[in-house]
């Protein structure tokens, strides 16, 4: 990695604790810049701005995540459940998510400065198993890809009623995350067992 990259590298890491720690408002370019140790300047030279560099920073880690974590749209289950451990293992990521949503986008797509195909892939994916007899028919892919994502953040740390920790035993985890694909599998999944 050549000096520019890990420079910018560096401005990222410092950028997602100032971030998640501060939001977009409390946040400091000057923290960040001593915290990657770098003149402040650089941080503009690089990003522009504190809001691009808030971009730049959500950008990095969801598409981070979320490439750790392929859709198989013909297990929904396991990647509802998987997403849960991501959650639990990132709770930058969640602080993000959440600071975008209070300081930036309260209602409508959270990602929409990316374009109105940002999760195009996903959502073909989805409406080729629904096609195929996979998954249920009668809900828009768009429709289920938001619902997946909800329920796999039902513990994750804006939760209304409980917060997931790391801390937690791992029983508890995994009983979570049964009932997530258990949940998954009945509202979305075509061959879903009856209920008895």
């Amino acid at each position: 990695m050549g000096d520019a990259a890990a420079t910018k590298e560096r401005i990222l890491e410092a950028g997602t604790v100032e971030f998640a720690t501060y939001g977009i408002a409390g946040a400091r370019v000057d923290r960040i810049a001593a915290n990657a140790a770098i003149n402040k300047s650089q941080i503009y030279s690089y990003f522009g701005s504190k809001d691009k560099l808030f971009d730049a920073v959500f950008d990095n880690r969801v598409d981070t995540d979320i490439a750790n974590i392929p859709l198989d749209a013909d297990d929904i289950p396991s990647y509802v459940a998987a997403l849960y451990d991501m959650y639990l293992g990132d709770p930058e990521l969640v602080r993000l998510i959440t600071w975008a949503r209070l300081e930036r986008t309260p209602t409508g797509a959270l990602f929409h400065h990316r374009g109105p195909d940002h999760d195009r892939a996903k959502l073909d994916a989805l409406a080729d198993a629904q096609r195929r007899g996979v998954l249920v028919d009668d809900i828009t892919p768009e429709d289920m890809w938001s619902m997946i994502i909800s329920l796999a953040a039902t513990w994750a740390q804006s939760a209304i009623i409980h917060v997931a920790d790391a801390d937690e035993d791992t029983e508890t985890h995994d009983r979570r995350k049964a009932a997530l694909a258990s949940a998954v599998r009945r509202a979305f999944c075509s061959a879903a067992e009856p209920h008895t």
